[in-house]
């Protein structure tokens, strides 16, 4: 008997010191930042929070669209925004909202992933632009430029002591309001982790077969040009890899690390039955030397890197679609191409 009751007592207090712990953790509930988004005709407008209501009013929640085709077939997603000075990854999402039209399966796009970090500046690039500006036939549009992390105030908790916030000059850094760091996330975390909870309860709910985040790094850095792969699709990488070469666009291929975790294209594959990547685009503007312009640098302008995410997206569809019968398969038209891009600019793209 008072063996029991030493246990009762024992599990009474770490139930009164978990729930401290829960109740340390208050997410804001203000609304979520909202985008200039012209979705295309048949486009579905969903939230995140749609898939996992502990972000429903919180600085956390953003849009989710959703894009079926007329013949049924297999799902794909595409993230953008994961970190939200990496805007390339947030526009190449945007251009298929405006204009894929998918004819087999169902596209899922979310452009702005961690919307809280779109919403103020990382002390890093302090004095860089907080927006850009992307001229149209009919005028201009004007899209934010944010931070690589969670706003501190949005966590709903102080960062741990010893963490670090990731920097331009440390790219693997670990931080807690760092999205790309903490999948498969928690459901009675802080922001962050919750965010990442979502995602891992969208990629389930709508049983995803292929899973893309896409990101940015400095340019001449090790990442820069790379395409990631879970370990269980790495051969359809290389494939995808092999044919973007074949057509004059060089990328590497990297598997995810097995001790490195909290990465999406580690977690998202491991915990769910997508085939997950990830692509690095060189941003200009992430130099830690005489950053360059995000929007117009002459090497790397934006709409080259938007073409070059969206090129390396058509690649492993194509791959994939090689290994899949016919109802499994993915087809998306309506799309430009990366000389399109280059030729046009990017605001032909956008509604």
């Amino acid at each position: 008997m008072a063996t029991n009751m030493r246990l009762w007592a024992a599990a009474s207090f770490l139930g009164v010191v978990a729930g401290m712990a829960i109740a340390q953790i208050k997410i804001p509930t203000t609304a979520p930042a909202k985008h200039d988004v012209r979705p295309g005709p048949g486009v579905k407008a969903g939230l995140l929070s749609d898939y996992f209501s502990g972000i429903a009013r919180t600085p956390g929640d953003t849009a989710v669209y959703i894009m079926e085709g007329a013949e049924p077939g297999g799902t794909v997603l595409v993230v953008g925004g994961t970190h939200a000075n990496e805007i390339a990854g947030s526009m190449a999402a945007m251009v298929l909202v405006e204009n894929a039209r998918v004819e087999r399966g169902r596209l899922i796009v979310i452009p702005y992933a961690n919307n809280s970090a779109i919403t103020y500046q990382d002390p890093a690039r302090s004095g860089g632009p907080r927006s850009f500006t992307v001229k149209m036939a009919g005028g201009e549009r004007t899209f934010l430029i944010g931070a690589r992390l969670t706003r501190p105030e949005h966590q709903g908790e102080p960062d741990p002591p010893g963490a670090k916030a990731a920097s331009q000059d440390a790219a693997m850094e670990i931080s807690p309001r760092d999205l790309d760091r903490q999948y498969p996330g928690k459901a009675d975390g802080n922001l962050t982790q919750r965010i990442a909870y979502a995602v891992i309860s969208l990629l389930k709910k709508e049983n995803v077969d292929l899973a893309f985040d896409l990101h940015e790094a400095p340019p001449g850095s090790r990442m820069a040009m790379m395409v990631v792969a879970n370990p269980k699709n790495v051969e359809l990488g290389a494939e995808a890899v092999l044919a973007l070469e074949a057509e004059g666009l060089a990328m590497k291929l990297e598997e995810s690390s097995s001790t490195f975790r909290g990465l999406s294209h580690r977690e998202w594959g491991d915990a769910t039955r997508a085939k997950a990547f990830l692509f690095e685009t060189p941003n200009p503007a992430s130099r830690k030397e005489s950053p360059g312009d995000p929007v117009s640098d002459g090497v790397w302008p934006l709409a080259k890197r938007v073409g070059i995410h969206l090129k390396a997206l058509r690649a492993i569809l194509g791959a994939y679609n090689e290994t899949v019968e016919e109802k499994g398969r993915l087809k998306i038209g309506n799309l430009p191409g990366l000389e399109e891009l280059m030729k046009a600019g990017l605001g032909a793209y956008l509604r």
